[in-house]
């Protein structure tokens, strides 16, 4: 089992591996000689022939030969790790670059949960096929014809033997590998399924909660995990088979050496020291192989790793723009657009809008309408849309990527937080920001005062923030997307799940940044989109109804029904707060 495109990515850590079969072939010698030596000064003391004088040097080449084997076996590990690890990180760095290239779009063709496996255990399966297996595949063809030179004097018959039953071993290997690669592909497919579904219900927990579902999807995840279980039990089967297999013919051809080695000393053509070479390394033609075989399973599982990491190497990265945006104020015109996710699902259906520069343009319907939809769309995190998307009168698919990531700003309710400090969080926007622009944007969310009394920039972030509030977090992202200053902002729910005071701050801040800059808020609260310069209600993935929040609720439409609902709502609940505060509750 030799991939050819695998190899072909070692590059300079290929060095490695000839470093690590030459330290294996010296070794080899070193032991050769020692048991030719051992071999000849038994004879000798079987012959009564054997001199004090003989003892010394033996002894003190099987010294060196120990020596040098333990300080080999030390360069092999060395050598083996280095492999290994250069290709890991080659690897690794070429699916977060290939990742990169097809942009946040990479999802619309390849899970989040198979791009992280891939990514993490896929390349570690690879470790042993670099480290271990290639090494042992190149020595195990040159050890078997390097003992056949040196046994071929002592007896030809017997090395000659000895080299014909090695191919045994790797034709079991090839018989095996059939069975072994269809396996191993469904192992595969198994397990990515299986990140897959782990991974969306722990994403859709709350929902599951809510609907009571989980006890459903709990049993569904169980079956999974059973198939899954079932092909690794059948897996490690098919793998102790074949090293049942390997072994009887390894430890046969041992055996075959022994009886060579005794039938030709008791028909007269072997001296005693001939047949202790033939027995002390008629092993070692079969023990490469052999050892080549433990390494084989490993190695087949990290090939069908590698099917999975040049699939997402090989996908096919959509042409990019070229062109620069205007360096004017941007407008942004959506005009009959229609997406769908894949064909079955269409989620936007001939939609117009338009936002011009210092305005507050707000989208609004119930959730599963297309609001998100379409803010990915423009901000160019979906891909394969029909109509037209202009941003500063350009079309949105010829504009360079880099440019609209640099000219736009998606600000979510669930912005990342990293493990790090304020400053570094902050830094993720302009990495040349100083500490003066980022206490400006900091003040501007007013988290100033909260860090001031912490450690300030160095303050301490927890992964996804977990140890400020939710809506510090938001602040802090807000903050984030300030630092950046772009032309054009999309705001998507980014008052969800925070605190009033929180929520009445940044809707101040994106109403003064609507003075200035193209800002777009997409809300299921409709309190907060009030003031908007222009609303668009979405129903079913179409835009049913436009204008300001008056217009519309004299429209008496489906705006308007939804704005009374929303208030009855907040009513209730504010009446409730009020008889329990009464009663003291």
């Amino acid at each position: 089992m030799f991939n050819k495109r695998l190899f072909r990515l070692s590059g300079q850590t290929r060095n490695f591996i000839w470093e690590n079969v030459l330290c294996q072939w010296i070794s080899l010698l070193a032991n050769a000689a020692r048991m030719f030596r051992l071999a000849w000064f038994i004879q000798k003391m079987a012959e009564k022939k054997a001199a004090f004088s003989d003892l010394w040097p033996t002894l003190a080449l099987l010294a060196a030969v120990v020596a040098l084997r333990a300080f080999l076996r030390q360069k092999i590990a060395a050598a083996s790790f280095y492999a290994s690890s250069g290709i890991k990180k080659k690897l690794r760095t070429m699916i977060y670059e290939k990742l990169l290239e097809l942009g946040p779009a990479y999802t619309e063709t390849l899970s989040t949960a198979e791009a992280v496996q891939v990514a993490t255990e896929g390349v570690d399966q690879l470790e042993t096929y670099f480290g271990g297996y290639l090494p042992q595949l190149f020595y195990s063809l040159l050890a078997p014809v390097t003992l056949f030179f040196l046994l071929a004097p002592v007896s030809l018959p017997a090395a000659a033997a000895l080299l014909l039953c090695v191919p045994l071993i790797p034709i079991s290997i090839a018989a095996v590998q059939k069975i072994a690669k269809r396996l191993l592909g469904k192992y595969w497919s198994a397990y990515a399924s299986l990140g897959d579904k782990f991974l969306e219900n722990i994403q859709g927990m709350t929902s599951l909660k809510i609907y009571q579902a989980d006890g459903a999807f709990h049993e569904e995840m169980n079956r999974q995990a059973e198939s899954f279980r079932k092909i690794t039990m059948k897996v490690l089967t098919m793998q102790l088979n074949s090293i049942i297999l390997m072994d009887l013919v390894a430890y046969g051809g041992s055996a075959l050496g022994a009886v060579l080695a005794v039938s030709g000393l008791a028909a007269g053509h072997l001296g005693l020291a001939g047949a202790l070479v033939i027995l002390l390394l008629s092993a070692e033609f079969f023990l490469p192989l052999r050892a080549l075989g433990s390494f084989f399973h490993v190695a087949m599982n990290g090939v069908a790793a590698s099917e999975k990491i040049f699939r997402i190497l090989d996908m096919p990265v959509p042409a990019g723009g070229t062109e620069a945006l205007p360096a004017s104020a941007l407008s942004v015109e959506f005009e009959d657009v229609n997406f769908s996710y894949g064909t079955d699902r269409p989620v936007l259906q001939g939609i117009t809008w338009q936002a011009r520069p210092g305005q507050l343009v707000s989208l609004v319907g119930e959730s599963g309408c297309g609001k998100s939809t379409a803010a990915g769309l423009l901000v160019g995190n979906l891909r394969g849309y029909d109509g037209s998307i202009r941003i500063g009168g350009m079309e949105r698919s010829f504009v360079r990527a880099a440019d609209l990531r640099c000219r736009g700003s998606l600000v979510t309710h669930n912005g990342y937080l990293f493990t790090g400090t304020v400053a570094e969080n902050l830094r993720m926007a302009r990495p040349q920001a100083t500490d003066e622009e980022m206490l400006k944007a900091l003040k501007e969310v007013c988290l100033d005062d909260f860090l001031a009394a912490q450690q300030g920039l160095d303050t301490a972030v927890a992964e996804r923030g977990s140890n400020l509030s939710g809506g510090q977090r938001q602040r802090l992202n807000l903050a984030r997307a300030l630092l950046r200053d772009s032309d054009l902002y999309v705001f998507d729910e980014v008052t969800s799940n925070i605190d009033v005071e929180s929520e009445t701050l940044i809707m101040e801040l994106i109403h003064r940044l609507a003075g200035r800059k193209t800002v777009i808020l997409i809300s299921h609260r409709l309190a907060n989109v009030v003031s908007s310069d222009t609303i668009y209600l979405l129903e079913n993935g179409r835009i049913t109804e436009q204008g300001s929040h008056d217009e519309l609720l004299k429209l008496n439409g489906g705006y308007a029904a939804l704005f009374r609902e929303q208030q009855a709502l907040e009513s209730y609940g504010r009446t409730e707060a009020e008889h329990e505060k009464k009663l003291g509750l």
